[in-house]
C-alpha cells in the first residue's frame, strides 16, 4: 500500500469515527468562532450540532419607500441603508412567523447591486450600519456567519439590497 493510500485509509477511518460521535451526541448548544475583530457584527464560522431544526429563508428585498412611484422610478426604493433596514424588518417577520429571531440566524448571504449615486458602487458601509442594529448588539449578541456578493442586478427594479438567511432551532 502506498504512501497516499495509507492516508487515505486512514482518513476515511476518522471520518466514520467522527460521524459515529456526531450521531450518538445529544442536541448541544451553537458554536460561534468570531474572527480576527470582536466588534464585527459577523461571526468568522457557526457550528450546529445535531438536534436543531434549520429553516432556509429566501432571498428577501426591501420594501418600496415611496409605493407612490413607478416600478424603476428613482426614490421609489430608497438608498442602500434604507433598502437593508426594510430588508432585514421583512426578514424579521418571516422569522417570527416561523417562532424564531435574529438570534437564531447562523448564516446570512447579503446581494447588493451598485447604486447609480454612489457611481455603480455597493454601499458596504451602510448595508453595516442596518445589520449591526440587529446582530452583535447587547440586546442580540448572537452573530451570523455572512456572505456579501456585489451583483449587477437584483430582481427587483431599483433595488440594492437583497438578503437571504439560515436560521435553526434546537428540537
Amino acid at each position: 500500500m502506498n504512501y497516499l493510500q495509507k492516508i487515505a485509509l486512514y482518513g476515511s477511518a476518522m471520518a466514520f469515527a467522527l460521524c459515529g460521535l456526531a450521531s450518538t451526541a445529544s442536541a448541544a448548544d451553537l458554536t460561534r468562532m468570531s474572527g480576527g475583530n470582536p466588534n464585527s457584527p459577523i461571526a468568522q464560522a457557526v457550528a450546529v450540532p445535531p438536534g436543531y431544526t434549520t429553516y432556509y429563508i429566501s432571498g428577501t428585498p426591501a420594501s418600496p419607500v415611496d409605493p407612490s412611484k413607478p416600478r424603476g422610478a428613482p426614490g421609489r426604493m430608497g438608498d442602500t441603508v434604507q433598502q437593508a433596514g426594510s430588508s432585514l424588518d421583512n426578514l424579521e417577520k418571516s422569522l417570527k412567523q416561523l417562532g424564531l429571531t435574529f438570534g437564531d440566524v447562523v448564516k446570512a448571504t447579503v446581494f447588493m447591486a451598485g447604486d447609480p449615486a454612489k457611481g455603480g458602487d455597493i454601499d458596504f458601509a451602510g448595508m453595516n450600519q442596518e445589520w449591526s442594529k440587529r446582530f452583535g448588539t447587547p440586546q442580540q449578541p448572537n452573530k451570523p456567519a455572512r456572505s456579501t456578493i456585489k451583483v449587477a442586478g437584483l430582481a427587483t427594479p431599483g433595488g440594492l439590497v437583497e438578503i437571504e438567511m439560515i436560521a435553526v432551532k434546537k428540537n
